[in-house]
């Protein structure tokens, strides 16, 4: 029940963003580390069985735990709700158990509906996590911006899920053609630029939580280069241009 279970949950289901919260001060850290591990075990919950109600009984467990600490009753024991439970407030509470909600999605093979319904999903499972974040680390930080960016890196990640997903049976776009994927790429990177134009006007302390969407900006290139055999085969980036990125962002901070 310790951050250092977190952080180890973390470094072998979200390598990118385990490679530069480890750069984060300690106090940064022990917020992120619950809310990312956190963010791990509720995504793969849906992907462990393929047996959809036992999929939807995983994140519901999740949505009791959330309840517990949003009703200040004692948490289940584990080794994410203890730490998790320590660092988040009502209001977080809240706010997660939409991102849990938002994740039985991922249980079934339907394809979104409308655009409306595919931000909707993108803002509750990114933008939820990314925003608590912010919050707990600079409660003045700025909803706005900080959801436009997490909106950015909920795009990117799907991009790069695109072709697996497929591969697997799932819909994972409303508009399921290469064009409608560049034009997605397109819109993702005006979202995140958007939050790079502002960045001056959120506190110092975030640069942590922002230079976990380091590798937005090469999917968004990469997809405009070559739409087609992303959409097609999946976004590939080398080990070297990888190590190279996180090392800049290290240097020199978030996009600079």
């Amino acid at each position: 029940m310790s951050l250092e279970a977190c952080k180890e949950l973390v470094r072998a289901g979200d390598p990118d963003r385990y490679e530069v919260t480890v750069l984060a001060p300690e106090n940064v850290q022990k917020v992120l580390w619950p809310l990312y591990a956190f963010n791990v075990e509720v995504t793969r919950a849906p992907w462990v069985t393929q047996e959809p109600m036992i999929a939807e009984i995983r994140l519901q467990w999740w949505r009791d735990a959330l309840s517990e600490i949003r009703e200040g009753k004692q948490v289940r024991s584990h080794a994410v709700t203890v730490p998790l439970a320590e660092i988040l407030d009502p209001e977080g509470a809240m706010v997660l158990d939409k991102l849990v909600e938002a994740r039985a999605w991922d249980i079934y093979a339907d394809a979104f509906p409308n655009r409306e319904s595919f931000d909707a999903y993108i803002d509750a499972t990114y933008g939820n996590l990314i925003w608590t974040a912010a919050r707990l680390i600079a409660p003045e930080a700025e909803e706005k911006i900080i959801r436009k960016f997490a909106y950015g890196c909920g795009i990117a990640a799907m991009l790069r899920a695109t072709a697996r997903l497929k591969s697997m049976g799932r819909s994972p776009l409303f508009d399921d053609n290469v064009t409608a994927f560049h034009k997605l790429a397109r819109h993702g990177f005006f979202n995140m630029n958007y939050a790079i134009r502002a960045r001056k006007s959120l506190p110092k302390s975030l640069e942590p939580l922002l230079m976990s969407g380091w590798n937005a900006f090469p999917t968004f290139i990469s997809v405009r280069h070559n739409a087609q055999r992303i959409y097609e085969h999946g976004f590939t980036q080398s080990e070297f241009s990888r190590r190279y990125r996180i090392l800049k962002l290290s240097l020199f901070g978030w996009w600079r």
